[in-house]
């Protein structure tokens, strides 16, 4: 193989390798947005279950 086939080889498998990592790290980003998402979803619903109670439970007191 010449120089120059070589040389194009090993550039063409280092941007193949920076590709892929980028790839891996917006995926691992969009993964934890989606954690951070599921996580305000849940506490949000958490929160308007206890309202929900916590009035349920002084209407039963009056």
């Amino acid at each position: 193989m010449s120089n120059q086939k070589q040389t194009n080889k090993g550039v063409a498998e280092g941007i193949k390798e920076t590709a892929g990592a980028a790839f891996h790290t917006l995926h691992s980003a969009l993964e934890t947005t989606e954690n951070v998402a599921m996580n305000a979803v849940d506490t949000a619903k958490n929160v308007a279950t206890n309202l929900t109670n916590n009035r349920k439970g002084q209407r039963n007191q009056d």
